[in-house]
């Protein structure tokens, strides 16, 4: 068994390592052979692929517009997502079920539904083909699943620990601060990494809410791809940075995000 899921990790890996060996490739090696003659040619490695990407001012621009999409997406679900959590869990409101089961009708709400008449609001608005409209739409989207997620594992957290907290003279705001936030760690490191990768892998989105001077990567690699053959040279290092950043930011939040599926699943 051991045996046959190294093998499926192995099949699995293969794109990846195949992308990787790829970016290190002139164009030329590319063209006349597969991406494994590297391991018997050394010597056909090179850092000129992506000497000549960092030189696009095309590619460097929409890479840091990932970044300024990417990181305030995630960071506003999360604060928003995590204080919404918690009034649904700890606090007594009116209509608190029923709000709670609007969130939850929101998940089954697809993407594709929204974009026309968001297209008009933000014209309105005047923030149409601007980072802010994209930020917007991500953080409306990645809402709802984040309250519920973080609902249900702030309801599981023992009410004694509230009631202590309370006793010594805490209110709302510091029990959510000092209580509620260091025990939800997992579950925010679980959703903080989901909500990164759908906003630094999304296309869609950035194809219909950017212009040129706000796309993210993604969109400026699609756009690479109309001239495939002039600009393969840029394509497979542009298309690994893509691929290796989030799975940066996967392994320096692993542990915290096993800890929190697997907590979820015990709960």
């Amino acid at each position: 068994m051991r045996i046959f899921l190294i093998l499926i990790a192995l099949l699995w890996l293969t794109p990846t390592v195949g992308l990787l060996a790829s970016s290190f490739r002139d164009p030329t090696d590319i063209a006349e052979s597969g991406w494994w003659d590297v391991f018997s040619k050394p010597s056909q490695m090179t850092f000129d692929s992506y000497s000549t990407l960092l030189e696009k001012e095309e590619i460097t621009d929409s890479l840091l517009n990932t970044v300024l999409i990417t990181v305030p997406a995630t960071v506003l679900v999360i604060v928003i997502g995590a204080m919404a959590g918690y009034a649904f869990a700890w606090m007594d409101f009116k209509g608190r079920d029923w709000w709670f089961l609007a969130v939850v009708a929101l998940l089954v709400v697809p993407v594709q539904i929204a974009l026309i008449p968001l297209t008009s609001l933000f014209r309105d608005l005047g923030i149409f083909g601007t980072i802010t409209a994209v930020i917007i739409f991500h953080v409306g989207f990645g809402l709802p699943f984040a309250i519920f997620l973080l609902r249900n594992f702030f309801a599981e957290i023992p009410k004694e620990l509230l009631e202590a907290a309370r006793l010594d003279g805490a209110g709302e705001t510091r029990v959510f601060t000092q209580v509620i936030m260091p025990l939800g760690g997992p579950a925010i490191a679980s959703l903080g990494i989901f909500q990164f990768l759908w906003v630094w892998n999304d296309m869609l989105v950035a194809l219909v809410f950017s212009n040129s001077k706000s796309r993210p990567l993604t969109v400026a690699l699609q756009e690479q791809t109309r001239a495939f053959s002039g600009n393969i040279e840029t394509l497979a290092p542009g298309a690994f940075i893509s691929l290796v950043i989030p799975l940066i930011v996967f392994f320096a939040f692993q542990r915290q995000f096993v800890s929190g599926v697997m907590a979820g699943a015990v709960k």
